[in-house]
């Protein structure tokens, strides 16, 4: 887990105009809030906040605010679909030696068995862990399995102390036997069909 340090400035005014203005002035707007106090409404460096994400989604942040340092988890980052530029986030208040709720990246590493296909159902599972205690992902051993295997979410290795939130019985991967070359032509061969393609026949030479 990663733990990175922000200024984060207060603000008083609001609106789209405003957000504008201070995105403008590379600000990201952001809200602080949760253990029932009232909403803060801040702003952060873009830069910054942007390094700081590549850490991970998880990545606790220690805001150091003109009333003392608070630490928050990026609960919704919300970005623009075409810019690419952070248009709002709401940040989450949390503690030392509390436990939190978090979507953590499944991993997988190893090699399954020769001629076997792997497929991926989950990419997070949600996890009740401790806020300074967050891994940064959950790792699926493939090594060896056979087609036919399958990991369920409570199959997958927690940190010591961590619940699974998750359904348990939710699968994550399931490793197939591979299909064929020729499998694999009929059922473009299918889906052309069905899609109303025609496959232009090569033509024969004509003859001199």
């Amino acid at each position: 887990m990663s733990e990175v340090r922000l200024i984060a400035e207060s603000r008083t005014e609001f609106g789209k105009g405003f957000a504008r203005r201070i995105r403008r002035a590379g600000k990201v707007p952001a809200v602080l809030y949760g253990h029932g106090t009232d909403p803060r409404h801040l702003s952060l460096d873009a830069r910054e906040f942007a390094h700081a994400l590549k850490g991970g989604a998880n990545t606790v942040l220690t805001l150091q605010l003109d009333g003392g340092d608070e630490l928050a988890l990026p609960k919704s980052v919300v970005r623009h679909p075409l810019r690419d530029y952070f248009e709002h986030v709401d940040l989450l208040l949390i503690r030392r030696g509390e436990k939190v709720t978090v979507d953590i990246p499944v991993v997988l590493e190893g090699d399954a068995a020769a001629g076997t296909l792997v497929l991926t159902d989950l990419t997070t599972l949600s996890v009740e862990v401790e806020a300074m205690s967050i891994p940064e992902s959950l790792v699926v051993d493939l090594t060896g399995a056979e087609a036919g295997t399958q990991f369920l979410a409570g199959d997958v290795p927690l940190p010591a102390g961590a619940g699974l939130i998750t359904d348990p019985e939710a699968l994550v991967v399931s490793v197939q036997t591979a299909p064929t070359a020729e499998e694999l032509d009929a059922e473009t061969e299918a889906a052309e069909a069905d899609a109303g393609v025609v496959r232009d026949e090569p033509q024969a030479e004509s003859e001199g």
